[in-house]
C-alpha cells in the first residue's frame, strides 16, 4: 500500500493507493514522481478553484425542464445578453479560414450575425425549435446575397446528411433533465459528446469552436478528450462578463473560456 499526503492550512489531500500494480513504470522514482504531481495538481486546482470562488454570483436554481426542442423560448432563454462577447469571440475562431461553415443551434441570431460579418463561402444551421426556425428564416432574409442553408431538425437526427467543412461552431443547450445530467453534471464540458461528430465533419485543418465553463483553464480530463479527436487547440478568454445575479445558466463566473480545435 502506497500513501501520499499534502497537506494546506485549509485542508489536507490524502492519496492511498491499495493496489500495488496500480500505475507501477519501470522504476520506482517514476512512480513516485506520477503520483506526487497528482497530489500537488490536485492541491494547486483547489487553491485556485477557492480564489475563483470568492467571485461567483449566486445564479438561480433551474426548476425543471420543458422540451426546448418543442416550447416556446424567450431571449433570455434561449441566450442570456453577457454571452454575447463569448458569441463574437467563437465566431472569429471559426471563420479563421473564411471557408464553409455549420452551425449547430441557431439561439437568437447573435451568432450567426458574427460569422456572416467576419465572411464564410457557405453558412448551414442546424436549428431544431419551431419558433427559432421561423426567427432563423426572417434573419436569412436580411443577407440576401449570402449562401445560407436553414436544416431543421435535431443535430443527431439531420448531420448525417451533411458533408464536412472548414468550420463548426456549437452552442446548444440540454434539451431536457437527462441530457442535462449526462452532458453538464457529468461531462468534462458539455460539448463533449459532440466531440466525435464534429471531428467526423471538419476537413482536415478544420475548427471546432465552442465555450466551457470552466473560467480560467482546462482540466486535465477535458484537454484528453480534445487530443482524442483533435491534432491542436488553443484557448481564449473572455473576460468582464456581466452575468445577472438571477442568471439561469450554468455560469457563475465574469470569464469563459472560448475553445478552438483544429482536426
Amino acid at each position: 500500500m502506497t500513501r501520499r499526503i499534502k497537506r494546506h492550512k485549509d485542508f489536507e489531500i490524502t492519496l492511498q493507493i491499495k493496489n500495488d500494480d496500480f500505475i507501477r513504470p519501470p522504476r520506482a522514482a517514476q512512480r513516485n514522481w506520477v503520483l506526487n504531481r497528482a497530489v500537488k495538481e490536485f492541491s494547486d486546482d483547489l487553491t485556485a478553484l477557492d480564489i475563483l470562488a470568492r467571485d461567483f454570483i449566486r445564479g438561480s436554481e433551474i426548476d425543471g425542464f420543458d422540451d426546448r426542442g418543442r416550447s416556446s423560448l424567450g431571449a433570455q432563454q434561449i441566450m442570456e445578453d453577457w454571452q454575447i462577447p463569448v458569441m463574437q469571440a467563437m465566431a472569429e475562431a471559426v471563420t479563421d479560414s473564411h471557408g464553409d461553415v455549420l452551425e449547430i443551434g441557431f439561439g437568437r441570431g447573435i451568432a450567426s450575425s458574427y460569422i456572416q460579418d467576419c465572411g464564410v463561402a457557405s453558412h448551414t444551421i442546424i436549428e431544431c425549435n419551431p419558433g427559432v426556425i421561423h426567427e432563423c428564416g426572417l434573419w436569412r432574409g436580411q443577407h440576401p446575397d449570402a449562401q445560407i442553408t436553414i436544416v431543421s431538425g435535431m443535430w443527431q437526427d439531420v448531420i448525417g446528411q451533411l458533408g464536412a467543412y472548414d468550420g463548426i461552431f456549437f452552442h446548444t443547450y440540454p434539451l431536457n433533465e437527462q441530457d442535462h445530467l449526462e452532458q453538464v453534471v457529468q461531462s468534462a464540458t458539455f460539448a463533449e459528446h459532440f466531440f466525435p461528430t464534429a471531428a467526423a465533419h471538419l476537413n482536415p485543418g478544420g475548427i471546432f469552436s465552442y465555450l466551457s465553463n470552466e473560467t480560467d483553464s482546462l482540466s486535465r480530463g477535458h484537454q484528453r478528450l480534445l487530443f482524442r479527436y483533435f491534432t491542436s487547440f488553443t484557448l481564449s478568454r473572455v473576460t468582464g462578463l456581466d452575468i445577472p445575479e438571477d442568471s439561469h445558466d450554468a455560469q457563475w463566473s465574469d470569464a469563459m473560456v472560448v475553445i478552438k480545435a483544429v482536426k
